[in-house]
């Protein structure tokens, strides 16, 4: 067998633009004949898939897999909403959450985990591409785990069982009822879905983000003519203001704006029997972060028929 060199593997991915591994693989599995493992590649769905790489997949679905006290939720990307209506598509990302659960939350440990159907999970997302013609991508993964209680969860705007655009899931540790901790924390995973908390609580809050949010009510303060010595205690006031719009467990609950998150938790631990612990949550809103291309459908027709009306 011919040696796989670094350079075979550069022309390889020049040819086809799938990723360093694949074409060594496939360089290995062809014992170094170029022509033989681009062939290799598309097979595979992997050369395909790289061509298509470039287009913005920033549709798709939101997946979630909870078992007992652990949760998973990850993001599929596709390019058009259509193909997450698609039922292959949502079997893929049904499956990708499914290995996810056994994982560490690694999204790269994710892509090369072993897929049911055979291969990688990435490679089940490049055959995905190869069979529907859009661009796919595994964005991201989330792991969430406790030593007792549960992980609950929610799906908003759901396509299908644990398949939807925002996916929550919020980890509850406790040795109180099951079944009232899932409520509660059911309850809990809703709300996040409606106000998309910055945090946990104040410590769990980027300090330069609340630097920021001093030096702008210092600044206001000082504007309208307030005294140095009364400023510290309006930025105090303020900061507090801050982190009941911005912290879970400071905001007001939605379910019952008469109590914060905290206190609905602490008075939902009586039914649970046992002191319940809020541990954190996580929060994917499809395509969040993404920048979608945007055109104009006008100036595309007259770009097509030369600048014609």
């Amino acid at each position: 067998m011919a040696a796989i060199t670094a350079s075979m593997v550069s022309e390889l991915r020049q040819a086809t633009g799938a990723g360093m591994m694949d074409c060594k693989a496939a360089l290995t599995e062809t014992g170094g004949d170029i022509e033989a493992a681009v062939d290799w590649l598309r097979k595979k769905g992997l050369a395909k898939a790289a061509k298509k790489a470039g287009r913005v997949a920033a549709e798709g679905l939101v997946g979630i897999a909870v078992s007992g006290t652990r949760g998973v939720v990850v993001e599929v990307n596709s390019e058009t909403d259509f193909v997450a209506r698609n039922e292959q598509f949502q079997e893929l990302v049904r499956s990708v959450a499914g290995v996810a659960l056994g994982g560490n939350g690694d999204v790269e440990a994710l892509k090369n985990a072993a897929h049911p159907a055979g291969g990688t999970v990435q490679e089940a997302v490049a055959n995905a591409v190869a069979t529907v013609g859009e661009n796919m991508t595994l964005r991201r993964v989330g792991l969430l785990n406790v030593s007792q209680g549960v992980v609950a969860s929610y799906m908003h705007n759901s396509v299908g069982d644990g398949l939807g655009k925002i996916g929550v899931l919020v980890a509850l540790e406790s040795s109180g009822n099951a079944e009232a901790l899932q409520a509660i924390g059911r309850q809990v995973a809703m709300h996040i879905a409606a106000t998309n908390p910055q945090g946990l609580d104040g410590n769990s809050i980027d300090p330069a983000i609340v630097e920021r949010e001093r030096a702008v009510l210092a600044d206001k303060a000082r504007s309208s003519g307030k005294p140095e010595a009364v400023i510290e205690k309006i930025v105090e006031s303020g900061i507090k203001t801050f982190f009941k719009e911005v912290t879970l467990v400071d905001q007001p609950f939605v379910h019952d704006s008469s109590k914060t998150v905290a206190q609905a938790v602490n008075e939902a631990a009586k039914a649970a029997g046992a002191p319940i612990v809020l541990k954190g949550y996580l929060r994917f809103g499809l395509g969040e972060g993404i920048e979608k291309e945007t055109s104009d459908f006008a100036a595309e027709v007259a770009a097509a028929a030369g600048g014609n009306a």
